[in-house]
């Protein structure tokens, strides 16, 4: 994605007398996280959290990233600003990984570059002077959670200035994110009709889709539409494909990434014998997302515009006139 100037310039009119101030504490899933100072080589996992460190300005405090290209294809324009930077696991990092780049900080979440029970978790690598920042919607997994929300991916922002003393340039970022929330908002109006809508992110056998805890739910609400696995307390799951047809969705979202593309995604749905009866594949109403679009992101404010032009054009005709 490329940046408008405008935001660049806010940015940089937002780094001058930055400072937090040290030891901070920041509060990361169920844990109280202190930092003495602010960390200088961080690893991030995957593509939404590596675009969050670099979009606060923190090229020059990473050491690496991990969890991309194991799964996902870089964008021209983040491959430009990772050059030079090393990924040093395709997939899930291991405690050696991180330790031979000297990280002293891993940005990472549950199910994002570890998980429950596994060898990479803030209790393994805190003896080894590695703290461990945890995206908000994967909390999850370890405690209970509300449903997702704008205000999750806010925190996030808000935690990760502070842990850097680049609280303004966080809320800069802030700002125009629920700015552009707020304008879609505004076009949708009061009490939309909401379009029953599932999200579709792989599987045959079975379809991992996002229950009521993660990010798609909070775009797929904040966009006019219902979720119709809101009912499932979790964030990214896997369904069987009765469960799809029972819940009749009209319109139906394909995240893309992955060896297997949107477009033969999409071919897959409109083929499976269980879902002929289901109202989005007998009107072939698809919207396409990307990875970064539906995970906790500061692309999500351009998925909340596409789902609530696709699910409510003519609101949308109405504000441009």
């Amino acid at each position: 994605m490329i940046r408008p100037l405008f935001l660049y310039l806010a940015l940089a009119c937002a780094a001058v007398a930055e400072a937090s101030d040290y030891p901070l504490t920041v509060r990361s899933c169920e844990r109280d996280v202190t930092f003495t100072q602010a960390p200088q080589r961080a690893v991030s996992h995957d593509l939404n959290m590596t675009d969050m460190l670099l979009a606060l300005g923190l090229r020059e405090r990473m050491v690496g990233f991990t969890g991309i290209s194991g799964w996902k294809t870089l964008d021209p324009a983040l491959r430009a600003q990772l050059a030079g930077l090393p990924e040093i696991a395709p997939r899930h990092p291991s405690v050696e990984n991180l330790l031979a780049v000297g990280a002293d900080l891993y940005v990472a979440g549950w199910n994002y570059g570890m998980r429950v029970g596994g060898p990479v978790t803030p209790q393994t690598l805190a003896p080894l002077g590695i703290a461990v920042y945890e995206l908000s919607e994967s909390c999850s997994f370890v405690m209970g959670q509300h449903e997702a929300r704008f205000a999750d991916l806010y925190n996030d922002l808000r935690n990760l200035g502070r842990i850097f003393s680049v609280e303004a340039r966080a809320q800069v970022l802030i700002d125009q994110t629920r700015q552009r929330v707020q304008r879609v908002q505004a076009a949708l109006g009061d009490n939309p009709v909401r379009p029953r809508v599932f999200l579709y992110d792989s599987g045959e056998d079975r379809a991992l889709t996002s229950g009521r805890l993660g990010m798609p739910q909070a775009l797929i609400q904040g966009a006019g539409g219902h979720n119709v696995m809101d009912d499932v307390s979790g964030s990214w799951v896997s369904v069987n494909w009765e469960s799809v047809v029972e819940r009749n969705p009209e319109v139906m979202v394909i995240v893309d990434y992955g060896p297997t593309s949107w477009q033969a995604k999409r071919d897959f749905l409109l083929q499976h014998p269980a879902l002929q009866s289901v109202d989005a594949i007998r009107h072939q109403r698809f919207v396409v997302l990307s990875y970064i679009q539906a995970t906790p992101s500061l692309h999500n404010a351009q998925a909340l515009e596409i789902l609530a032009q696709a699910l409510h054009p003519e609101r949308f005709a109405e504000a441009a006139r």
